[in-house]
């Protein structure tokens, strides 16, 4: 068996006393691209989002002077990710991210492909089997992944035997940065595109984060996706955690709205998060304002998902303490699956340091379920 040029670490580590900035912390060194140390120093600078940004800087310049090129291109991303749209070192930053990534890797064979879509193209790079192709691996992020991140995953399937292609749809990385194109439910549609122009008909496809319920879309309209791996599903986002907050939501969405937003927008002013999420949601999807953006976001719910047309294989990746997705979304999700052709649903505890959002904290593990799971139902 080939070697893998990525170790992935098993250990959810407190970073940062602040979730919000402890998960990013451990995506990263989870990953297998950023090392222990250097998370724990920046986790000890970091009080805000601009001493993240810097420290992270610090550390990519430092490594990129030492020409450690793939630290050096993480560092980038990392300082990238929570920089707010309307800095204009955002965009600055994903080009350095981007050109470091492929320089560091230069002598992989990484195929970069620009899918045609609508006039316009969705990124999308391919990676061959190591030994004889056993199958197609397809994937792809969701609300604020690239798919240079999804790497070290790649490589993990590629070293088993699996041709891997990963790609970018509307709003996400660069298909939002530099094709314009902007969310769309409707991800069958992108599906369809990269199907057809690698001319494959016989997939497993895997959705993470947001893609979880992306994926999900596509495979109820897409036969040629025949099994479907989602990593941390959501859904419905339209769902509010309680029937107080469904009788508010229907308030305030469909009766209050400008005074909705005022209060989102100041709100955005006095909270980092809420500044960075919403102001990402409103980028994605090309909305002027927050309820605009949410209106977008809430077309991602059950009705739209189209769970009982999904007649694949399923694998359903859920950590039990994940902090981005209620718990509840996952036996909703399960339960509507119901001509699935075989649901396997994995609940990832703390025992196995996998609880957490896309089992950031033993990805190594998540991958070895998968593996098995596609191996037993092919």
């Amino acid at each position: 068996m080939t070697k893998s040029k990525f170790t992935f670490p098993v250990g959810y580590h407190k970073f940062h006393k602040d979730q919000l900035f402890n998960y990013q912390l451990n995506r990263w060194y989870s990953f297998g691209y950023i090392k222990l140390e250097d998370m724990k120093e920046v986790g000890q600078r970091v009080k805000n989002f601009e001493i993240w940004k810097t420290a992270m800087l610090e550390k990519a310049e430092k490594a990129e002077s030492e020409q450690r090129l793939m630290q050096a291109a993480f560092f980038y991303r990392a300082a990238e990710f929570y920089t707010f749209q309307k800095d204009p070192d955002k965009e600055l930053l994903y080009d350095k991210f981007i050109g470091l990534f492929y320089k560091a890797f230069r002598d992989d064979e990484i195929e970069r492909f620009k899918v045609p879509y609508k006039e316009t193209f969705m990124p999308a790079i391919k990676i061959p089997p190591v030994r004889d192709k056993k199958g197609t691996v397809v994937m792809h992020g969701g609300f604020d992944s690239f798919i240079e991140e999804f790497y070290s995953m790649m490589r993990y399937f590629s070293d088993h035997g699996y041709e891997v292609i990963a790609f970018e749809g509307p709003g996400q990385g660069g298909a939002r940065k530099k094709y314009q194109l902007v969310l769309d439910h409707e991800w069958e549609k992108p599906a369809r595109a990269v199907l057809d122009y690698f001319k494959l008909d016989d997939v497993t496809w895997l959705g993470i984060s947001m893609g979880g319920w992306l994926c999900f879309r596509a495979a109820a309209f897409e036969p040629r996706i025949k099994r479907v791996m989602a990593s941390s599903i959501a859904f419905d986002y339209s769902q509010f955690p309680n029937i107080a907050g469904q009788l508010m939501m229907r308030l305030f969405f469909k009766h209050l709205r400008n005074f909705t937003d005022k209060l989102t927008l100041k709100k955005m002013k006095k909270d980092g998060m809420h500044a960075w999420s919403i102001g990402n949601l409103m980028y994605i999807s090309n909305k002027k304002t927050p309820m605009e953006a949410a209106d977008v976001s809430f077309l991602m719910n059950e009705k739209n998902l189209h769970s009982d047309l999904v007649k694949q294989d399923v694998l359903i990746l859920t950590g039990r303490e994940d902090h981005l997705i209620p718990f509840k979304m996952h036996s909703k999700q399960v339960k509507a699956l119901t001509h699935a052709k075989s649901v396997t649903a994995r609940v990832f505890t703390e025992e196995e340091q996998a609880q957490n959002h896309c089992q950031i904290g033993n990805i190594g593990l998540a991958l070895n379920v998968m593996l098995k799971w596609i191996s037993d139902i092919s």
